[in-house]
């Protein structure tokens, strides 16, 4: 059974930076597309960025610009660089990776990150 485990958050002021980290175990991270989703209380999750298992990288718009995500082939991580924080980007943060052949999605727990002053 695939493992997610996400590690990275906390608290930053307004125009901070985090970098949310998530690894994975169990798993042949070569045929997985991977991503982060968040969520805030009343509120579907959705998606922040995405990667696919060749690479290639897609964002929500409203983080586009400020979050890069990237991941290590090596390390089986996948990382979620994000800077210019702002208040609407507190949420908790979940890592999914989509196996490319059955389609089946994985989650990881969850990190919270806050983001005020």
């Amino acid at each position: 059974q695939v493992q997610l485990v996400e590690s990275g958050g906390g608290w930053v002021q307004p125009g901070g930076s985090l970098r949310l980290s998530c690894a994975a175990s169990r798993i042949a991270f070569s045929m997985y597309n991977m991503a982060w989703y968040r969520q805030t209380p009343g509120k579907q999750r959705e998606l922040v960025a995405t990667i696919t298992f060749g690479g290639r990288t897609n964002y929500a718009y409203s983080v586009k610009g400020r979050f890069t995500v990237s991941r290590d082939s090596a390390k089986n991580t996948v990382d979620l660089q994000m800077n210019s924080l702002k208040p609407e980007d507190t949420a908790i943060y979940y890592c999914n990776a989509q196996n490319s052949m059955t389609l089946a999605h994985s989650w990881g727990q969850g990190t919270q990150v806050t983001v005020s002053s």
